[in-house]
């Protein structure tokens, strides 16, 4: 059974407070005019021309436009609009472009974030969401920094705001114009590998990578990398003049605000991150970042390494995958219950929004609005890969069915911790039919062959 997707019907009018205007203001998003635009009584996006649909939490992650050419490529490579992205997964990318700048000294390198990340497709085992419906994932293969994401960012997807995005002279260049309703295509670039030869050139990234998380008393974290770059005021999804290795001061062109007092930089670290109320946010970074004031080396190597653009031409890495494929990544599950953070009155209606995902866009009467979770996945924890690595190493180019993702085959797991775990727990319920009891026993068989442990199906004889 096919996941139903909200498409157009997650959307609703939106609901920014006034400390969220504050928060932008001292952030300096604001700042810049018309870099912002805010919707009126409007319920469904219509974002005036050359204006781009985000989120208050995609923007206290680090995301401004113009965009930054690294994240549009990733865009265009997913086959992705912004929406469609959590929160979470914003401030990976965000993380991810601070420590290839300002900690390793070079570009935000296309291949690398092949070896440490992949997509999956965010929703419940009924429902797969548009608004977030994808999450930026770590491999479970790759040791990465702890980034200390919470489990559930509460309320995101009702703060929709307009960002102008900059026009690139071709429209192929530009990032997707808005389209609320279109759907998510699960694609093959979602689960890209590098290849031999761009492992071998990020090698050396990779070993940096581990110095900086294991040399005593100077370990990065997670944490570290992100109050740095919210430290700085530097927006790291923003295109700008310098990188990060040419970070100036205060002074510095690309500096969106002054600095913030350390009670507001505390509060906002707590509010993106799960750290508590009695952890302490790290003052400053253990490792020295690369900047003006400490430059790079005269033979430090300057490696390139982008997501292929429009203006090249399509990828094949961009083909849809077919249902019938069983390298397909699954669904990453949502909690069933959002855990309600203080102040919260969110509330989930699975019904409810099950039932939604027939019906057209919301009109602008606040009685056609619908309450959902808002909770996400949040691509914390290392979810392993659907299939053993030999199985996935190679696939056809050329799939003779091309089908969207809301038509896959639903994964039988319950959370995010089953899928997490190294036990594999397959539900098969008497009422199943005979056809999808084949495609589980086979999906057992498949577990037993690769050696993991045995699932309840091997126990009871049934595998």
């Amino acid at each position: 059974m096919a996941a139903a997707d909200l498409g157009a019907a997650e959307w609703e009018r939106s609901k920014i407070t006034n400390q969220d205007l504050n928060l932008l203001k001292k952030l300096g998003i604001t700042k810049k005019p018309k870099a912002v635009c805010f919707p009126s009584e409007e319920s469904y996006p219509t974002p005036p021309m050359g204006y781009r649909v985000s989120f208050v939490d995609h923007l206290i992650r680090g995301l401004s436009a113009p965009i930054h050419p690294f994240l549009r490529g990733l865009l265009y490579v997913y086959g992705l609009q912004l929406h469609h992205l959590t929160p979470n997964s914003i401030l990976h990318i965000s993380i991810f472009i601070t420590l290839c700048e300002a900690f390793l000294g070079v570009q935000p390198n296309w291949a690398l974030w092949k070896r440490i990340f992949f997509c999956r497709r965010n929703g419940s085992a009924n429902v797969a969401y548009n608004i977030g419906g994808v999450v930026i994932s770590v491999r479970s293969s790759v040791n990465y920094f702890d980034v200390k994401l919470p489990d559930s960012v509460q309320g995101w997807r009702k703060k929709w705001l307009y960002i102008r995005e900059e026009n690139h002279g071709c429209a192929e260049d530009n990032i997707p114009p808005f389209d609320g309703a279109e759907k998510i295509l699960r694609r093959r670039s979602w689960d890209a590998e590098a290849t031999e030869e761009e492992r071998t050139s990020t090698e050396a990234l990779m070993s940096r990578i581990h110095e900086l998380q294991n040399t005593r008393g100077k370990e990065l974290s997670g944490i570290q990398i992100t109050a740095y770059f919210l430290r700085t005021r530097v927006q790291p999804l923003q295109a700008r003049k310098n990188p990060f290795w040419n970070y100036t001061g205060d002074e510095d062109a690309d500096r969106l605000s002054t600095n913030l007092e350390v009670k507001d930089l505390d509060r906002l670290i707590r509010r993106i991150s799960s750290l508590k109320k009695k952890d302490s946010i790290p003052s400053t970074c253990r490792v020295k970042p690369y900047s003006a004031a400490h430059a790079l080396p005269k033979d430090h190597p300057n490696l390139v390494s982008l997501p292929p653009l429009p203006e090249g031409g399509d990828v094949e890495e961009r083909a849809v995958i077919s249902d019938d494929n069983p390298d397909a990544p699954s669904f990453a599950n949502e909690p069933a219950e959002s855990r309600k953070s203080a102040g919260s009155d969110e509330k989930e209606d699975v019904s409810e929004a099950t039932a939604s995902a027939q019906s057209p866009p919301p009109a602008v009467s606040p009685r056609n609005k619908r309450k959902r979770d808002d909770a996400e996945d949040s691509g914390t924890s290392k979810v392993d890969e659907a299939v053993p690595s030999h199985q996935k190493a190679g696939y056809d180019p050329y799939p003779e069915a091309l089908i969207s993702s809301d038509d896959e085959e639903e994964v039988p797991t319950a959370d995010v911790a089953a899928r997490t775990s190294t036990s594999h727990t397959l539900v098969a319920s008497e009422t199943q039919s005979k056809e999808k009891k084949r495609r589980l026993l086979d999906r057992c068989r498949r577990c037993y062959s690769s050696g993991k442990p045995p699932c309840p199906f091997t126990k009871k004889g049934k595998g």
